[in-house]
């Protein structure tokens, strides 16, 4: 593999396979254990991709686009498309096609190749404008001044990074929802709608008429037109004035604003790409999608709560947005999910609404701490930093004979499109070969799972039957509001794994397996009830080393395994203790949010998640990746913990002690700060130029308070238990988990039995 594939695993198409040979059969498929699965970030972006001016090609069959892999008849100007062997013929603006003079999409090395299609509403007028992209913001007024100061002050910055074209709205609520009309600077006018009830069929009905009727320009206008009358509107703006009563919530009606908001955009730009951005500071109490009752000595529910059904709004708040959820995409617009409170504001409930609409989510303790402030300016950033925001995308997938769809784990909705590549077995969206993403942007990211239908080996004949071919097309309403097509087509290898499994060996993908399995694990311990996570993935990874590790029955000490699989027991190891299965010590929100991050992440980004990396800092050697377990404490070293979720810069107790001295301040020790620079430098390239969300930055120092978010994440190879065995300066954990060299002599132990 050369470096540069080492440095972009994902290549020119952005995909990523748990296993890049598959076995011919189901029977063989299934003895694999981990699933048949790609994940495929659909529209990021490489400087390799082709920008083709003309609309693509398609098979009369089965509707594949003419790509690389098509067999091609340059006399009799056909192709045979490789799914379906259909013979096409091509039409005459490709009379000049030869084997001198290829178009894009048939040269070898361009497996991606993207479309610029129509994308004027009115195709016979091509000066007609290009839709603009909208912005809806809505506003939780339940908050104390402070945190109201902070979250105008980051919406007024968002307003002004927007393009002048874009229309904003802005609705704000607390005891009542609050729709203003920006068409008038002179004098401020808003609609008000009760909190407590859902809006019905009627009520909406009149809603669209009063909207419609009055035009879009009275509440959507371009943000170059109103950034001045919704600046003004901020500083007026003031926390919810309806009373509280003492040992009560505030009245919050977050379910109708999103409703409202909904309700707006649909009457006024239906089919339009459009965000809801709701900015929520605490739980709903009132109307639908209510978590929690007003009073005060009712908590808001836990995972025991869950795990009991004893969450007596949860069922109802769920089915709410999943209600919404569905208007949303029908409607073709997007939730993001804004949420900053020290208690739950509702993200479990609306999980369903976020991800099957594409939208963002970002959970924060404070409007003003780092973790908002960051992620939502970058979410309106344009150039290096920009995200990319896209709208109205929708992928598809094509197969070949004997390959069926599962379904996809990630921010979609299944557009129940059915066909001969549809399973039977459905995981996460499925029952289709089609998906609406609202949302997406250039990190989006979506597992897709596959199955095989067939129980004997394929009566294809020739070479096409040693390779099969998956194709995924994307299409999408990019930022400037064009219409964009990319065609991803990849070829992977059949291997009868009853005759040989070296080359399936050789094909696994140890961190696509490890997250593809955290994902399945997630969406089982979501909707199956009384799932055992841990035992599920300790059976799975028993049978994997079972049947691919080398070793004498009964033998434990004799039992090795390949290197293409070394790594994946440890990533095992990981996350059964990390925060997707061990959901004690956070709350619903906290899961729900950690879970939509993990599902919409790349495999790299993913794998972090699952088994943060850890770099040590000392005097006497470069940055260097470190053990992630206690042993590597050293109180002369600086250690820089990245969870994706977290950043952590830990200093041993020897830095931490000459820092509270003051050394770096003077000339001869200015390496003590160049080390904290070092590591400042690795948190801000990684994250704020890379990711959706901004981490959480904990410095801490050793036997500190804080020291715990380096600590839960380490392998405890010291603790109590043993602590006599550790080296001076470093660390014991004070827990009673196994350890990583028991797990493996437990997993050898089973692995190797008759």
């Amino acid at each position: 593999m050369s470096e540069m594939a080492n440095m972009d695993p994902e290549g020119i198409d952005a995909i990523r396979m748990t296993w890049n040979v598959w076995p011919r059969t189901k029977v063989e498929a299934s003895k694999c254990v981990i699933p048949l699965a790609a994940s495929i970030a659909p529209i990021r972006p490489h400087t390799d991709i082709p920008m083709l001016p003309y609309a693509p090609l398609r098979c009369k069959t089965c509707s594949a686009v003419l790509n690389a892999f098509a067999r091609v008849d340059f006399m009799a100007k056909i192709w045979i498309c490789p799914f379906c062997y259909q013979r096409n013929h091509f039409p005459p603006h490709y009379a000049m096609i030869s084997e001198t003079n290829l178009p894009g999409e048939l040269y070898p090395q361009y497996t991606t190749v993207q479309y610029a299609l129509q994308s004027f509403p009115d195709p016979n007028n091509s000066n007609a404008p290009q839709l603009p992209p909208v912005f809806v913001f809505v506003l939780d007024t339940c908050m104390i001044e402070e945190e109201l100061e902070f979250v105008k002050s980051a919406m007024k910055q968002a307003i002004g990074l927007l393009p002048e074209h874009a229309l904003v709205g802005f609705v704000s609520f607390g005891t009542q929802v609050q729709v203003h009309e920006l068409g008038f600077s002179d004098m401020s006018k808003v609609y008000v709608f009760r909190g407590s009830k859902e809006i019905s069929k009627e009520q909406g009905k009149v809603l669209q008429n009063g909207y419609t009727n009055t035009g879009v320009n009275r509440f959507l206008l371009p943000a170059s037109d109103c950034e001045y009358t919704l600046d003004t509107l901020l500083d007026e703006l003031q926390t919810d004035q309806w009373p509280v009563q003492a040992g009560h919530r505030a009245s919050r009606c977050t379910g109708v604003a999103l409703s409202v908001s909904a309700g707006l955009i649909a009457a006024c730009l239906p089919g339009t790409g459009a965000r809801i951005i709701a900015l929520v500071g605490g739980p709903c109490t009132e109307g639908p999608g209510t978590i929690v009752s007003k009073d005060l000595s009712e908590p808001v529910r836990s995972h025991k709560d869950l795990d009991k059904d004893a969450a007596p709004y949860f069922k109802k708040a769920v089915k709410f947005y999943d209600s919404l959820a569905k208007q949303l995409v029908s409607q073709g617009h997007v939730l993001d999910l804004f949420a900053s409170a020290l208690y739950q504001v509702g993200i479990a409930e609306m999980k369903v609404a976020v991800e099957r609409t594409g939208g963002l989510v970002v959970l924060a303790e404070s409007f003003g701490h780092s973790v908002f402030k960051d992620s939502f300016k970058h979410v309106f950033e344009d150039g290096e930093h920009s995200l990319g925001l896209c709208f109205n995308g929708m992928l598809e997938i094509n197969c070949s004979k004997d390959i069926k769809i599962q379904g996809v784990i990630g921010p979609c909705t299944s557009l129940e499109k059915k066909g001969p590549n549809v399973a039977d077995t459905v995981i996460g969206e499925g029952n289709t070969t089609a998906w609406k993403m609202c949302g997406l942007n250039k990190s989006t990211s979506l597992t897709v799972l596959f199955d095989l239908s067939s129980t004997e080996r394929s009566n294809v004949p020739g070479a096409a039957n040693s390779q099969f071919y998956l194709q995924f097309l994307t299409s999408y309403q990019d930022p400037e509001g064009k219409t964009m097509l990319r065609v991803t087509t990849v070829t992977r290898q059949w291997v009868d794994s009853t005759v040989s499994s070296e080359e399936l060996l050789r094909g696994f993908d140890q961190e696509t397996a490890a997250v593809v399995m955290a994902r399945i694990t997630s969406l089982k311990m979501e909707t199956e009830e009384g799932f055992d996570a841990t035992r599920w993935l300790d059976r799975n990874l028993i049978r994997l080393c079972s049947k691919f590790g080398n070793y004498r029955k009964d033998d434990p000490s004799s039992f090795t395994l390949n290197p293409c699989f070394s790594l994946f027991p440890q990533f095992m190891f990981n996350l059964r203790r990390s925060q997707f299965v061990q959901v004690f010590n956070n709350s619903p929100d906290e899961t729900a949010y950690f879970r939509m991050l993990l599902n919409r992440e790349n495999i790299t980004n993913a794998a972090v998640m699952i088994q943060p990396s850890l770099i040590s800092y000392s005097f006497n050697s470069l940055p260097q990746p470190a053990l992630l377990d206690v042993a590597s404490i050293s109180a002369d070293r600086i250690l820089l913990l990245d969870s994706y979720f977290s950043i952590v810069v830990f200093h041993g107790m020897t830095i931490a002690q000459w820092r509270n001295m003051g050394y770096q301040n003077q000339p001869e020790h200015r390496f003590i700060m160049l080390l904290k620079f070092r590591c400042l430098v690795s948190y801000f390239y990684v994250h704020i130029v890379t990711n959706d969300s901004v981490p959480r930055l904990v410095v801490c120092d050793q036997h500190g308070s804080q020291a715990r978010f380096l600590l839960a994440k380490l392998n405890p190879s010291a603790t109590y238990n043993n602590s006599s065995d550790i080296a001076a300066g470093s660390d014991i954990i004070f827990t009673d988990d196994v350890r990583l060299q028991v797990f493996f002599e437990h997993l050898q132990r089973l692995a190797v039995q008759s």
